[in-house]
């Protein structure tokens, strides 16, 4: 009996043990997840100088699963682009990386506008401002002024 008592006593110095030398780390804010677009920040080359809101009609979701990346965005029926065309909505995917400053996206197919004429881009680096539940990706110059971002808030 007394080895079976012992034997339980140790059981359990070894479970509290393990416990206290496994604690999880701290983590990171994850961006997996689905976002909307809520609104747009314009900058002085560092500082937020404006704020404005998608406008009625504007839709725009992200998906980020597994280093997978998909958006797709929905416009008001009397949108234009810059040549007068009808814009109803434009979709992309690819694949993304993430580091503690910056989301690299990399386009591998979308919709036609997205993906046409030599100068398409399909690369993207944004500076990155990540929280639990919202997060901005943030354009820059050649020179690391920012210039304006997309603020999202997570909807799932």
């Amino acid at each position: 009996m007394k080895k079976l008592l012992g034997l339980v006593f140790l059981m359990l110095i070894l479970i509290s043990a393990i416990g206290i030398t496994s604690s999880k780390p701290d983590t990171m804010h994850t961006i997996e997840g689905t976002w909307e677009l809520q609104s747009f920040y314009n900058f002085d080359g560092q500082n937020i100088v404006d704020t404005l809101p998608t406008d009625v009609g504007y839709r725009q979701v992200k998906m980020y699963y597994n280093g997978k990346v998909m958006w797709s965005r929905t416009t008001a029926e009397d949108t234009k682009d810059a040549d007068g065309n009808d814009v109803v909505g434009k979709f992309g995917y690819g694949t993304y990386k993430l580091t503690d400053t910056e989301l690299i996206e990399i386009i591998e197919y979308g919709d036609e506008g997205m993906l046409t004429g030599e100068d398409s881009v399909r690369t993207f680096v944004f500076e990155l401002w990540l929280e639990d539940d919202r997060y901005s990706q943030i354009n820059t110059d050649g020179e690391g002024n920012r210039i304006f971002s997309e603020n999202y808030i997570r909807i799932d």
